[in-house]
């Protein structure tokens, strides 16, 4: 059984990140697709050559930091420098064009009152 994240050694996670608590603005958000542009290399710090084999296909952020079983603050600073590497890529899913209407809440609010009623 693998360990749950809570029971992640803090310490361990300092020398994980190499005592880097946060990154500046990346642009990395939890739903960023990374992707692997090379395979890991020998001696490379195992955290990072995870990333690398977990992200062959498209990846979110998020699925990443599950998969690591680690926080998404300590994952960032690791992707980060993956991408300083030029090992990865980011990909930021695209946004709806402006002028594309949300759904009228109130249907909304319908089709749950139908969907509770089946």
């Amino acid at each position: 059984m693998s360990p749950r994240l809570e029971d992640e050694n803090p310490d361990r996670l300092y020398m994980v990140t190499g005592g880097r608590s946060d990154v500046t603005d990346d642009g990395l958000d939890m739903v960023t697709l990374i992707v692997s542009e090379c395979d890991p290399t020998p001696g490379m710090q195992s955290e990072h050559a995870r990333i690398l084999r977990l992200c062959k296909n498209p990846t979110a952020v998020v699925e990443i930091s599950s998969e690591l079983r680690m926080p998404v603050s300590v994952v960032r600073i690791l992707l980060c420098d993956l991408l300083d590497m030029g090992r990865i890529t980011a990909r930021t899913p695209r946004q709806a064009p402006a002028r594309t209407r949300l759904p009228d809440p109130e249907m909304l609010k319908q089709v749950l009152v139908g969907l509770q009623n089946l």
